[in-house]
């Protein structure tokens, strides 16, 4: 299980939390710092059955600067856009090792991947 962990993020401690106090072995993976690839990005997107614009941080200053909320809905353009700003990406988001996965908005959501 690898838990796309943002340490500054209420939500992803929260997450965090959940997984210990259940005794999940994961890897903790700082995104900001680690951001998946292209295909890891479009797997769990898969995996989430989303889009990556239904996982975008609109939020965030640099979605501003990038007018995503008038972007052309495209999914290979949108995931090389998540891929070079991990900073967009919702979290936290947990993957199983079987690949399922969940993002944890509430944090109570990853529960149903234990």
């Amino acid at each position: 299980m690898e838990l796309w962990h943002n340490p500054r993020c209420s939500k992803s401690r929260a997450t965090k939390a959940i997984l210990d106090e259940h005794a999940v072995s994961y890897t903790e993976r700082r995104y900001l710092d680690d951001p998946p690839d292209d295909a890891t990005l479009g797997r769990v997107l898969t995996a989430l059955g989303l889009e990556p614009w239904d996982i975008t941080r609109f939020g965030e200053g640099v979605a501003d600067e990038l007018d995503l909320r008038n972007r052309a809905h495209d999914r290979a353009d949108w995931i090389d856009l998540l891929v070079a700003n991990p900073v967009l990406i919702e979290r936290p988001i947990v993957v199983t090792d079987d690949g399922r996965a969940a993002i944890g908005r509430p944090p109570e959501a990853v529960e149903a991947l234990l």
